[in-house]
């Protein structure tokens, strides 16, 4: 049997809004090299120019062979990864994205959303080592994730499967960004943490004074970040409003638990570095939220391993995987 910790390297590239960053990802998922650039979202062709600029910077830089290239990209793909459907923070629209790299990388390719990217690197590398069912939840601007089931990445039927910031919670709740209201993201991302913030901050001035210290007495300026670094230093309502975002957390995973039933949930993104803070009421609630509690297990509830290197280490697998399978 072929060993697939063991071969040559890959080249993983992770796109978000701000920047591309690159590495060079060996087979046990450690990364020797790395390179960025800014992401010029406004542009489809100028994005395309970066990623291939960062592939050209970490080739030109390895000495050994490179596998192929994989690609993990903030957006909706279809089932083949062929085609950008949506990006919020990119041109992409319907783009053939794959077929425009391959035409100028001339290498192997893996082409797909980044948090599906992440949950692979996590299965294979991280936290969800071994399991046979795994989700991924990333908790940043808003929520993605991913699924890993019987040792393969699962997409959907239409490429989209993880979208877990959109389930909707609340009826009639707060608007989110894909049209809906109430989505789970708005209650249960970095985004809703700043959000809230603002609303108490506006209406109990007097409450968020240490809050509102950090931005000059202005409660539009504060944000999820803000709310953070104040629960970090124990700001009595920052941890407040940090555990609230971990209830929200924990009654997601009760519902997710309840059509999937994963073995393990991971917790990656920005807001996962908040640690204990959010993960000890989000377990909390899950087992007061569990349908069936007392009667069956739930899942283990932990924070990913790999942090924001993630992405770069899961997209340079996932083409391993796919030259091994002879998909790329």
């Amino acid at each position: 049997m072929t060993d697939p910790t063991a071969g040559p390297a890959a080249l993983g590239i992770d796109i978000g809004g701000t920047k591309v960053a690159g590495g060079v990802v060996t087979a046990d998922g450690t990364i020797v090299a790395t390179a960025r650039r800014a992401t010029p979202g406004a542009s489809v062709s100028d994005t395309e120019d970066a990623i291939a600029a960062v592939v050209e910077e970490l080739a030109d830089g390895h000495d050994g062979d490179l596998v192929g290239v994989g690609v993990g990209a903030a957006g909706w793909f279809d089932r083949t990864g062929d085609t950008v459907l949506f990006s919020p923070h990119l041109a992409w629209r319907n783009s053939t994205l794959r077929k425009d790299l391959a035409a100028r990388l001339q290498r192997p390719l893996w082409v797909g959303n980044d948090a599906d990217a992440a949950a692979w690197a996590e299965y294979r590398y991280g936290a969800a080592r071994g399991a046979d069912l795994a989700l991924m939840i990333t908790l940043g601007t808003g929520i993605g994730g991913g699924i890993v089931l019987d040792g393969r990445l699962r997409r959907g039927s239409h490429g989209v499967a993880g979208e877990w910031g959109h389930m909707r919670v609340v009826p009639d709740g707060r608007l989110c960004a894909c049209g809906n209201r109430g989505c789970w993201e708005q209650y249960a991302s970095g985004t809703a943490l700043g959000q809230t913030a603002r609303e108490v901050a506006r209406t109990s001035p007097a409450a968020a004074a240490r809050l509102l210290e950090r931005v000059e007495c202005e409660p539009d300026r504060l944000t999820g970040e803000d709310v953070a670094r104040a629960a970090a230093d124990g700001d009595p309502l920052a941890l407040e409003l940090v555990t609230e975002v971990g209830v929200w957390l924990g009654q997601g995973i009760a519902d997710l638990a309840a059509v999937l039933d994963p073995e393990v949930v991971v917790i990656g993104g920005g807001v996962s570095k908040l640690g204990e803070m959010v993960l000890a009421p989000a377990r909390s609630r899950l087992e007061r939220a569990l349908p069936g509690r007392g009667f069956r297990p739930g899942p283990r509830v932990v924070v990913a391993e790999l942090g924001p290197q993630a992405g770069i280490v899961g997209a340079a697998d996932l083409v391993r995987q796919a030259v091994r399978e002879g998909e790329a």
